[in-house]
């Protein structure tokens, strides 16, 4: 339970604080977003098939699920600030643990590094998150993340792009090691481990949080009897998901020769379309859900994404390829509005139902796997009918789902 009694004082040094934490948004969406990067560099490198090329990011997001709660724990005990610090410092070590593995040419050091990353990540979500939402009047608070929420959408835009010339340009393409890896992600370090010492002398608000004292463990059921929260967790499960699968084939999918023939540098740069479009997504949305119903919000634009991955799947040439890059414009809700309308209703069980539904981010390991097994048997387009059937889940999520029992 967080005392909100400072954040109803005056704002003096908030407006400063909200600025530094949104440098952590940024930088911590650039990082994921350069794993559509990084899967198709690796692959090549060490001859991987899709299913191989998936464990990137079924190492990366199966850190959130088992660092999430440790993280939570830790960031009660030593604080907001601390636990940025602690987390800045391990995502940093995470970055370098790259120069090893890029040397030793090894794709289980590159694995490891990028568990080691997503930990310092995770960590820097769970304080960095709850952290903006308590910096200022309560009744703002969803703005306020909204706002830091689009500067993490600007980095998995930039991420592509950047990561597209400086991994997989001609230059580096030229020997096949993993050598281009090292200067990019040595340089993020670099950057990361000065944010921490940024962070460690800032005078930041402090904020104290507070044990639960309300006796909500005690309390009589659990989140789990809530039907609409339950069905949520498999929503956000297949929404991640897909999302995730979708942004890692995007540049073996636009190299095919069927879709756009692209050099692989510059299929990256096409991949900040797909996230470009959830951050604008996610501005027209801020206004259109004021007018209309989140459940049904949620199943337009699943049913709108699916039809999409559907002409991507059936068609061809530059058909395929802008309609599986319109499909982030789409997926811009999705999260947020799963997400309130599965802990909507809970009351003392609120907090344990958010647990859960961010638990539920493993499935940005877990179908991505899934897909890479569809591409190794059938091809990288036609796997793409896993993400229609996520869609289509949170299409039903959507309009009946998430219709909480009485």
């Amino acid at each position: 339970m967080i005392d909100h009694s400072s954040a109803s004082q005056k704002n003096n040094g908030y407006g400063f604080a909200l600025v530094s934490l949104t440098s952590l948004f940024f930088m911590w969406g650039l990082i994921t977003s350069l794993n559509d990067v990084l899967i198709p560099r690796l692959k090549a490198v060490f001859e991987l098939s899709y299913t191989e090329a998936m464990m990137v990011q079924f190492c990366f997001f199966f850190a959130y699920f088992v660092v999430s709660l440790p993280a939570g724990n830790l960031v009660k005990r030593i604080g907001y600030k601390s636990g940025i610090v602690v987390g800045l410092i391990i995502a940093g070590i995470g970055c370098a643990c790259f120069y090893p593995a890029a040397a030793y040419q090894s794709y289980n050091y590159f694995l490891a590094a990028l568990f080691v990353l997503a930990s310092g990540i995770t960590l820097l979500q769970v304080a960095a998150n709850p952290y903006v939402t308590i910096l200022g009047a309560a009744e703002t608070a969803s703005s306020r993340l909204t706002m830091t929420q689009a500067f993490n959408s600007l980095g998995t835009t930039i991420g592509p792009w950047l990561g597209g010339i400086l991994i997989l340009s001609s230059a580096t393409n030229a020997v096949v090691d993993a050598s281009s890896v090292q200067m990019p992600y040595l340089a993020l370090a670099a950057a990361l481990i000065l944010m921490s010492a940024i962070f460690a002398v800032l005078k930041l608000p402090n904020v104290e949080i507070e044990h639960d004292v309300s006796g909500s463990e005690a309390a009589d059921g659990s989140a789990w009897e809530y039907s609409h929260l339950v069905l949520g967790a498999l929503a956000i499960f297949l929404y991640v998901g897909a999302e995730v699968s979708i942004g890692s084939f995007l540049i073996n999918f636009l190299s095919e020769s069927t879709i756009a023939d692209l050099e692989e540098m510059d299929a990256a740069k096409y991949v900040s379309f797909y996230w470009g479009g959830a951050m604008v997504g996610r501005f027209i949305g801020a206004v259109a859900m004021q007018y209309i119903a989140a459940g049904k919000a949620l199943a337009f634009n699943a049913l709108a994404a699916s039809l999409l991955v559907a002409l991507a799947v059936f068609t061809d040439g530059h058909i395929a390829m802008w309609s599986i890059l319109f499909v982030g414009l789409f997926n811009s809700i999705m999260f947020p509005t799963i997400f309130s309308l599965g802990v909507s209703g809970l009351g003392q069980h609120t907090s344990q139902g958010s647990g859960i539904l961010c638990l539920a981010i493993v499935g940005g390991a877990i179908v991505p796997l899934l897909q890479g097994l569809l591409a190794d048997q059938f091809g990288v387009q036609l796997s793409f009918l896993l993400a229609i059937a996520c869609y289509m889940y949170i299409v039903f999520y959507g309009l009946k789902g998430s219709v909480a029992k009485d």
